[in-house]
């Protein structure tokens, strides 16, 4: 059977495809290095043969062959440049989707390496049509004309072997005083560019805590490693290359000469003389390239080896069957959650069960484990042991295609995307102007989107950087309560709305409870507690109350009244203190559920 935790086309599969265009790259690699033997032999003859017989017909002749022998080359290097060009173009339209969801469902898990895979797929892509490829088709062939070499004279057959295993023994010592210092380019390099993205995302915050100069020592620090590494590298490859291009001008030098000599020994002719200069910088050719592109070779090393670990992860979720529309029964058994391994769980033991149409309150102290439920009942992330159940059937396995059209989710973090407001309301898919705006309406936002430049079509910039706080919590209650959903996830729903944004929520609350939706509310307000048909009280990770409303918050009431001092604090303390006191008690309460 199947395993449905792989993926049915992996990236290593794709990869794997390749090989008979690679195949054919090399088979014209093969016959453009036969042609590159026409300019020798044309020396050769014309040498030995037309200035000796002092043939005009043969010359033309000759010439003739030799423009045919280099046309056909050049054809055949077009044809092999746009083959290789068309498999860099099919793998990156092969990989670019499954990299870009592998990459997102990495950060998912927590690991680093993510939407880097896309920078190492263009690395590929843009090594498969560089020189640096081409010569590797070509290195194989050096033997030809290492061959050819030894038909003209042994003498000569000796030097190009020899000139050539001292090219590879450069070869192999640039490989070992290299490698271990590109890869630590490339590492820090990586961090580098995370630091920077994650000030841009941030840049708000950085401008106006004024931590810019201190994010900008720290990424100038690492900026300097990565520069002093880069200088020794630098200085390691450019003494590799200039000794390697000494070789080989000296090969071709000694080519030359030792020709000469040969036709003083009446061993050899002039065109043999020539011939065998041409054979040995043909030779040394390739081999010379692969050295200038050693960097590339050995990053394209790196890129392979993490794009095939990336491949041998299983899948984020198993591929599973679609399955009917919920009506929206939401239960939860036994979740316990560990964001990383090695922590302490975030929740345990979470057990409890919401018939469709049913709203619920969440609330408890900071820290509690509120959000992390949350993201558990979106389906976002796997409980660490237990299950989140939709209509009895297992969320987090639920093909999110499928589900994404029931399962609305607010966050605390809104996280809004480069487009305009519609296309994030309509989640970036397929929607009419109806829908949209029914999603507005129930949002409340209607009336707001209407006053901006565009409307509907205003272009609200990355991560909604145009927008306030409150605007962009409103879009993204839209967006949540888009497409009529069965189960509404609303992470801190209020923490940026004024009175009428909490006006418009109390109405999409409303609107939700009326359309018989499952709905899920975490907030510190009194004002949506009172809207919910039962609550939730957490206390570090684990259920302190559950039950109807009115009789949960009856107890977290009774609590603090025990224990509360005998002055009361006055004025904006007892303001600030009333909803504190009233949701999380200070003594925690013995662990039941209120039925």
């Amino acid at each position: 059977m199947a395993d449905k935790t792989r993926p049915i086309d992996g990236i290593s599969a794709t990869l794997g495809k390749i090989r008979g265009g690679l195949a054919a790259v090399a088979v014209f690699s093969f016959f453009q290095n036969i042609l590159l033997l026409a300019a020798p032999l044309y020396m050769l003859q014309v040498y030995d043969r037309v200035l000796t017989s002092r043939s005009v017909d043969t010359l033309i002749f000759l010439t003739l062959a030799l423009a045919l022998a280099l046309a056909t080359l050049a054809t055949l290097e077009l044809v092999r440049g746009r083959i290789l060009g068309r498999l860099a173009n099919w793998i990156d339209a092969s990989l670019s989707a499954k990299l870009y969801s592998r990459g997102v469902q990495n950060r998912l898990r927590g690991m680093p390496y993510g939407v880097e895979a896309l920078g190492d797929l263009a690395t590929l892509k843009g090594f498969i049509t560089s020189q640096g490829m081409t010569a590797l088709f070509d290195l194989p062939w050096t033997p030809v004309f290492i061959f050819g070499a030894y038909v003209l004279h042994p003498y000569l057959g000796h030097l190009a072997l020899g000139s050539i295993g001292l090219l590879l023994v450069l070869g192999i010592c640039g490989e070992m005083i290299t490698r271990r210092k590109i890869e630590r380019v490339n590492a820090l390099s990586t961090t580098a560019r995370r630091d920077a993205e994650a000030a841009v995302q941030n840049a708000e915050v950085v401008e106006a805590m004024g931590m810019m100069g201190a994010l900008a020592a720290k990424w100038d620090a690492r900026s300097d490693e990565a520069l002093e590494v880069q200088s020794r590298l630098t200085r390691r490859t450019t003494t590799l290359g200039a000794i390697t291009k000494f070789v080989r001008l000296l090969m071709q030098s000694l080519g030359l000469g030792l020709g000469a000599w040969l036709v003083i020994q009446q061993e050899a002719t002039g065109g043999v003389m020539i011939a065998a200069s041409i054979m040995l910088t043909r030779a040394a050719g390739p081999i010379e390239q692969v050295i200038g592109a050693w960097k590339s070779v050995v990053t394209m090393r790196s890129v392979l080896a993490r794009l095939r670990h990336i491949d041998r992860e299983p899948l984020y979720r198993a591929e599973t069957m679609p399955l009917p529309p919920p009506v929206g029964d939401l239960a939860v058994e036994a979740v316990s959650y560990v964001p990383v391994a090695g922590m302490q769980p975030v929740l345990k033991d979470i057990c409890f069960a919401i018939e469709a149409g049913e709203s619920l309150a969440i609330i408890g102290a900071s820290g509690s484990g509120k959000s992390s439920l949350a993201r558990l009942l979106a389906g976002a992330v796997r409980p660490t042991r237990g299950t989140v159940r939709l209509d009895r059937a297992d969320l987090f396995t639920w093909p999110r295609e499928q589900v994404g059209s029931f399962v609305g989710y607010l966050p605390q973090d809104v996280e809004l995307f480069a487009g305009s407001v519609a296309e994030n309301i309509a989640r970036f898919g397929q929607a009419s102007s109806e829908q949209i705006v029914a999603a507005a309406r129930v949002a409340g936002v209607h009336d707001l989107v209407l006053s901006m430049p565009q409307g509907y079509d205003t272009e609200i910039g990355l991560g909604g950087q145009h927008l306030s706080g409150g605007q962009k919590q409103r879009i993204a209650l839209a967006r949540a309560v888009f497409g009529q959903p069965r189960l509404v996830i609303l992470d801190e729903p209020n923490s940026n709305l004024d009175t009428q944004g909490e006006a418009a929520l109390v109405h999409a609350l409303a609107a939700l409870r009326a359309a018989l939706c499952t709905t899920v509310i975490i907030t510190h307000r009194p004002s949506l507690v009172a809207k919910v048909d039962k609550v939730m009280v957490l206390n570090q990770g684990s259920i302190q109350a559950f039950g109807p409303r009115e009789e949960v918050l009856a107890q977290v009431a009774v609590q603090p009244r025990r224990n509360r001092p005998a002055q009361r604090p006055r004025g904006r303390e007892a303001a600030a203190g009333s909803e504190q006191d009233r949701f999380y008690p200070d003594h925690p309460m013995p662990a039941r559920a209120v039925r």
